[in-house]
């Protein structure tokens, strides 16, 4: 939609053959960001909703200290990333009508990123405590946990990294700092 000030500026390169205002490429990434946020937020809230039954079963007295600790531990881990999943819905409601929705894209790009981050803890920690409690054997658990957790590093942040890396080159493109690496 033109402005009083003329049509808006185009922000396209030939480089990623898209022809956008910044205004068309935040409704696109806000787009593309809802879905991701989408797939992350079943799967935090269904963990975290088996991980609050835990603590009324009659079996959760007999843990350990520590694993009742690993627990709680656990259950705050949850809650944290539905926290940081849900913010960038509740960061839109509020500064939705402002005109700043490029920023606001920058933001919820930052706040699902912690999310998935704290997804990737409450998982390991899970896993842990369920690994833990079901052998009662400490010697080979943190190994099991150590090596999924580097399976969700490895596919969550390294292979796309390398790609991210090895693709700047050709695309002339930045960092995801230029544009909070919602693209």
């Amino acid at each position: 939609m033109p402005s009083e000030e003329g049509p808006p500026k185009r922000g396209g390169s030939a480089a990623d053959g898209r022809d956008e205002s910044p205004e068309e490429r935040a409704d696109r990434k806000w787009g593309d960001l809802l879905q991701e946020i989408r797939v992350a937020q079943t799967g935090v809230q269904i963990l975290f909703g088996f991980l609050l039954t835990v603590v009324f079963q009659p079996s959760y007295r007999r843990l350990s200290e520590a694993d009742q600790t690993l627990y709680m531990v656990t259950v705050v881990l949850g809650a944290t990333a539905i926290g940081a999943l849900v913010a960038p819905v509740a960061f839109h409601r509020i500064v939705t009508g402002r005109y700043i929705k490029p920023e606001a894209v920058v933001w919820a790009s930052r706040l699902t990123l912690l999310g998935l981050l704290l997804l990737l803890l409450t998982m390991t920690s899970s896993l842990l405590l369920v690994l833990r409690t079901a052998t009662h054997d400490d010697t080979y658990v943190p190994w099991i946990v150590a090596g999924v957790a580097g399976l969700y590093i490895l596919f969550w942040l390294v292979v796309p990294a390398a790609l991210r890396m090895r693709t700047a080159g050709r695309t002339g493109r930045g960092s995801a700092a230029d544009d909070g690496g919602a693209d």
